[in-house]
């Protein structure tokens, strides 16, 4: 799904991340990586392999864009307790499979908590606001003067019903006049069903397809 944002166009992808061709840029918001061991250190059984299922499916977002650049808008990393060996090896194979591409995070608040990923993944770390006109890069969904806002943070998912008292809950991307919120790019987030305005554009993730609400 392609549309115009801000006089630029984007694609929407089911891989849950958005990309900007005309930059080369592929973006995606919060990983959440070391959640599931964070969970396990709280003695909370959970399974394993969401990592590795993630990386696979940004594997596909890139090898699909043949993008030159990823933009992180935050919350890489869950919490300290969740930087184990075993996440950092799964992220340093996938590092290395993918060596010329650039890698931007935009720290969020749990990146604050948690701490930049390890240099040796190449991932360049910085403070919200970085400014790629028309665009602003951040972690929280807010509006900002700068430029109309590409962020994340709150997992956004909105909430379909179909005939009858069928309904589903799909994660979703959201459009507002001045903002674009993301969906979570982790597969172990919970969502925030999203009541948007009537001049919001929503555009929902159905499998292998994106599909505007």
């Amino acid at each position: 799904m392609t549309i115009a944002v801000a006089g630029e166009e984007l694609e929407l992808l089911p891989e849950r991340a958005v990309y900007w061709a005309k930059r080369g840029t592929l973006f995606l918001a919060d990983t959440h990586w070391g959640k599931a061991a964070t969970l396990r250190a709280n003695a909370i059984p959970v399974p394993a392999g969401g990592t590795a299922d993630d990386l696979a499916r940004l594997t596909r977002a890139v090898e699909t864009t043949n993008c030159r650049r990823i933009v992180l808008l935050g919350d890489a990393l869950h919490a300290r307790a969740g930087r184990v060996q075993r996440t950092f090896e799964a992220l340093a194979d996938w590092r290395a499979r993918h060596p010329t591409l650039e890698f931007l995070l935009v720290r969020g608040n749990h990146d604050k908590r948690a701490g930049d990923p390890p240099r040796e993944l190449r991932i360049r770390c910085t403070d919200a606001p970085v400014i790629e006109k028309p665009f602003v890069f951040q972690h929280q969904a807010r509006e900002t003067e700068l430029g109309y806002a590409l962020a994340g943070h709150l997992h956004p998912a909105v909430k379909i019903h179909g005939r009858g008292r069928q309904s589903a809950t799909l994660l979703c991307f959201w459009f507002t006049n001045r903002v674009a919120t993301l969906p979570a790019f982790s597969s172990f987030c919970g969502r925030f069903v999203i009541s948007p305005e009537a001049s919001d554009r929503v555009f929902a993730i159905a499998e292998d397809e994106v599909l505007p609400v």
